[in-house]
């Protein structure tokens, strides 16, 4: 291969390219998340690395590893990527932000415990903003903001999220969510204020997806208290995780920004000890932070975040010991 020339170019699509293999780990995966095929993504790297002038990628086993010349390029790919979104905030500034697309893309409790409340204020402020709302998590929910399929993505702090240090995105932490313990009603704890988590090893548990948020936080949460639930039925809508509940099939971890309305035949109660929690955050890619439509609609998601906050009795401190009410949940 040649060597480094100072004129050289980069494609950004083939750029692009380079940082999903880096996110995803193998030509496969990186196909699939950018809707090609395997044999489309080499030729992207390897047309990038000609471009380049430098090895990108090597081949590992019956996959592939990036060189170390393709960290240094991801390194300066991220710069680049924010710089343009900079670019792009600094033009939607130009028009003041009064008109404008957006995408929202969110986990569905979002959707429905936090969304609603949000568009309603933007409307009133920014009726000229044409949104779209859809359902996601990560890593997808990320690969989308990457490819600028969304604008802002709301999501969960767990393992499938991208770490709080990852300066591909700026983060806006939204509310931390308590989970409860729902039981059936006559269920032999439901009568006590707060329940011992490690009390329930033995009974059948109703749990969503490893994969998703709340999947991943209830089997970390169980995890912590000491036991691996007995999964018995896995279920990622809420309505159905409700039904069974209430029919006595199992007890499950519900969080409160799903809890608004009421549902006979379900109790719910507090863990005993630290309250079980999930982090919620709006992200954007770095460099877009400023544009005045996406700080417009952060504005009103923190506004319904503290509002759910306060009227799903999200506390600071120790979590209030009996609700009692469970609502016609939504997807998870």
């Amino acid at each position: 291969m040649e060597q480094v020339s100072g004129t050289f170019t980069m494609d950004l699509r083939r750029l692009s390219a380079l940082r999903e293999l880096d996110r995803r780990g193998s030509l496969a995966k990186t196909a699939e998340a950018m809707h090609l095929t395997p044999s489309a993504v080499s030729q992207q790297l390897t047309a990038l690395a000609r471009e380049l002038g430098v090895p990108l990628i090597e081949r590992k086993g019956r996959g592939v590893r990036l060189t170390g010349q393709a960290r240094v390029v991801l390194q300066h790919a991220d710069v680049i990527a924010a710089q343009l979104e900079r670019a792009r905030a600094e033009l939607a500034a130009w028009g003041e932000g009064r008109r404008g697309t957006l995408t929202i893309g969110g986990f569905s409790s979002a959707i429905s415990g936090l969304l609603p409340a949000a568009l309603k204020g933007l409307s009133e402020t920014h009726p000229d903003i044409d949104i779209a709302v859809v359902e996601s998590e990560p890593p997808d929910l990320f690969t989308s903001l990457d490819a600028g399929d969304i604008d802002i993505a709301v999501a969960v702090d767990f393992a499938a999220a991208p770490p709080f240090t990852d300066r591909r995105y700026v983060r806006t932490p939204l509310l931390t969510d308590i989970l409860d313990i729902a039981l059936p009603a006559g269920h032999r704890l439901a009568d006590l204020p707060q329940v011992p988590l490690r009390e329930l090893a033995a009974d059948p548990w109703i749990v969503g997806d490893a994969r998703s948020c709340c999947g991943a936080v209830t089997r970390s949460v169980c995890a912590a208290g000491g036991f691996t639930p007995e999964i018995r039925h896995a279920v990622n809508d809420w309505q159905s995780l409700a039904a069974l509940v209430e029919a006595g099939a199992g007890v499950a971890l519900v969080p409160r920004l799903v809890q608004p309305l009421h549902r006979p035949g379900v109790t719910l109660r507090a863990p005993e000890g630290d309250a079980p929690v999930r982090h919620v955050f709006a992200a954007v890619r770095t460099g877009a932070e400023n544009d005045p439509v996406l700080t417009a609609t952060l504005a009103h998601l923190t506004a319904a975040a503290r509002h759910a906050t306060t009227s799903a009795g999200h506390p600071t401190g120790t979590p209030t010991s009996t609700h009692n009410n469970f609502p016609p949940l939504p997807n998870s």
